[in-house]
């Protein structure tokens, strides 16, 4: 590898360039120009821009863009990788051929599984492969309220001993309520970050007036949820850096970019882009980030200002822009070629200073690395029984009142009481697929508790069997969703014999199952296997009567009690206004 010494030399044209693109034509990002432009590059860098007739040697390598628009490479400023599934070399191998070239992580959900070695293990997997994963250390895990059970409880301590990680960019997640219910050991992890001289990245879901600015105190620099257009634009009014999420479940651009195309706000470099949580057969349909570009494009943003929040501006909120977010001498070759900016769809990827893709595909082999035992061994949790799966009534009556988890198409992330009559028999409350009723449990799986709460929720339209996962933010203890206590134990527990994954169960029998064997929450699988694995899941959810759009995102989700109005951990049923466990059962008919 190049040192800083033979870059310098390298700038000045002592060192000839290792290759020269030319006929190109550069998006500047920086001053918003496209112009005439070759590029010299030396090693990972880039090293001059325009004539660059001093930089070529015998051994240069030209390369032809053939007219093509020069673009950065793409930055996701906020992105749960382990959520699509797919391992840093699977998830490689999705995004970098559709110009995304690198992702700010916690790496949170591997962390609550693996401790910090396996989070290093992903980042040690990611400097090997084209895809840059920056890193943001957790604010703590995990990010429930109240707290409940993971295999590592990533604290103060682990922040200092953390931030010296070259990939360390900042204090990632910092949920709104530890600020609000000034979290100790939150509070900590801030003062830690501004010892560090690290920014403080935010997740304040419908945060406004007094709440935001007494989140803002905590030295807030970016947020990524913002649920309305005027949601997003007070967060921007009051000095934010905004980014827009646009996942597999959870659409916001078009809403968000209100504030251009109708409210009239023109300062659009403090607005970039994530996608937050996606999924292979996602990506495989719709693309990434260069989605995120064409949408925007699509309802009136200039190409400029839509490329722009794809790389510049998420580097200037992540203070990376010293890095990528635009190519300029000093950063690193991540370049794409792009032939036509409206219609933004990537032709040939460079990352590191090399191509890397071509035509939506990896150029050459990508092989992930041997997994480790602490990888690969995270299950410590007992098979479980149907019977410890009953909820009891209050009485003896033939009937009992409970509130249920109703989830919709519209809104997955909030989840609304619904007050349910149910029947009851011998005393045990019975789910109602009539009503659209099932049973939802989490199975502790770290060997802390055994915790295995059973409420009920409401959404899924489960006719019969049962829907669980072990790929499930932010805890990843296993969840399940159920019409029979039968039907669960058997999903349960082929999660627990498989080291993870994510299954269906009808009748007793598995009708479909997705292997998720690292850290019982990724694959190695190729992105393609990974989407038809998905589909097929998707399919024996929809044949036992689910009619969700993402039948197990949205039950995956289920765990998080950052957003309102309901949830469920390992500890019960969660009031997420409130903050406190609650009892789905409240009384008897």
């Amino acid at each position: 590898m190049p040192t800083l010494r033979d870059y310098i030399k390298a700038g000045r044209a002592e060192i000839k360039a290792d290759r020269v693109i030319r006929n190109g034509k550069l998006v500047n990002v920086a001053s918003e120009e496209i112009y005439p432009a070759d590029i010299a590059i030396y090693g990972e860098r880039i090293m001059a821009l325009g004539d660059v007739t001093p930089y070529l040697g015998k051994d240069t390598e030209v390369i032809d863009a053939a007219g093509a628009y020069l673009c950065p490479g793409m930055i996701d400023g906020h992105l749960h990788v382990e959520c699509s599934k797919m391992s840093i070399t699977s998830f490689a191998k999705a995004v970098v051929p559709l110009g995304t070239t690198a992702i700010v992580s916690g790496l949170d959900q591997i962390l609550v599984a693996a401790g910090n070695e396996g989070a290093r293990e992903f980042l040690d997997e990611a400097a090997k492969s084209p895809l840059k994963v920056f890193w943001g250390a957790p604010c703590k895990t995990p990010y429930t309220l109240p707290v409940s059970n993971v295999g590592h409880y990533f604290g103060p301590d682990d922040h200092r001993a953390t931030h010296h990680w070259p990939e360390c960019v900042g204090i990632w997640e910092t949920v709104r309520e530890f600020i609000q219910e000034m979290d100790e050991k939150v509070l900590s992890a801030l003062e830690i970050a501004q010892a560090s001289r690290l920014p403080v990245l935010g997740c304040s879901p419908m945060a406004r007036g007094t709440k935001l600015n007494s989140y803002l105190q905590s030295g807030v620099r970016a947020d990524h949820e913002s649920y309305t257009a005027d949601e997003f634009l007070e967060k921007l009014r009051n000095g934010m850096h905004v980014v827009i999420r646009e996942s597999s479940i959870s659409h916001f651009l078009t809403e968000n970019l209100r504030i251009v195309t109708e409210m009239g706000i023109k300062a659009t470099r403090r607005i970039s882009f994530c996608t937050d949580d996606v999924v292979a057969s996602d990506i495989l349909v719709r693309g990434h980030l260069d989605n995120m570009v064409r949408m925007a494009i699509g309802i009136g943003i200039s190409p400029m200002a839509a490329i722009q929040m794809a790389t510049i501006n998420a580097a200037e909120a992540l203070r990376i822009d010293h890095k990528v977010g635009l190519i300029a001498p000093g950063r690193s070759a991540d370049i794409l070629f792009v032939d036509d900016l409206r219609d933004f769809r990537v032709k040939r990827v460079m990352t590191n200073g090399k191509m890397v893709a071509e035509n939506g595909r990896i150029l050459g082999r990508l092989d992930p690395p041997p997994r480790s035992d602490r990888l690969m061994r995270t299950f410590k949790v007992d098979p479980v029984k149907p019977e410890e799966l009953l909820v009891h009534g209050k009485g003896e009556g033939a009937k009992a009142k409970v509130m249920a988890m109703a989830v919709t198409p519209e809104k997955i992330f909030v989840r609304k009481r619904r007050d349910v009559t149910l029947a009851a028999k011998d005393g045990i409350i019975l789910a109602d697929p009539a009503q659209d009723v099932q049973y939802v449990t989490v199975v502790e799986r770290y060997g802390r508790t055994r915790n295995r709460p059973v409420a009920f929720i409401s959404g899924f339209g489960l006719r019969s069997g049962a829907l669980a996962t072990s790929t499930a933010p932010d805890d990843n203890n296993i969840v399940c969703v159920g019409t029979n206590p039968e039907d669960m134990a058997v999903a349960i527990n082929h999660i627990i014999a498989g080291n993870g994954g994510q299954v269906v169960v009808d009748k007793g029998k598995v009708t479909s199952f997705l292997p998720l064997p690292i850290g019982g929450i990724v694959s190695d699988l190729e992105p393609q296997d990974m989407a038809q694995r998905e589909t097929e899941l998707d399919a024996a959810a929809r044949a036992l009567g689910c009619a969700l759009p993402w039948p197990f995102m949205y039950m995956f989700v289920l765990q998080i009690t950052a957003i309102p109005d309901y949830a469920i951990t390992d500890l019960g049923a969660i009031d997420c206004i409130d903050l406190k466990v609650v009892d789905p059962v409240y009384a008897p008919f």
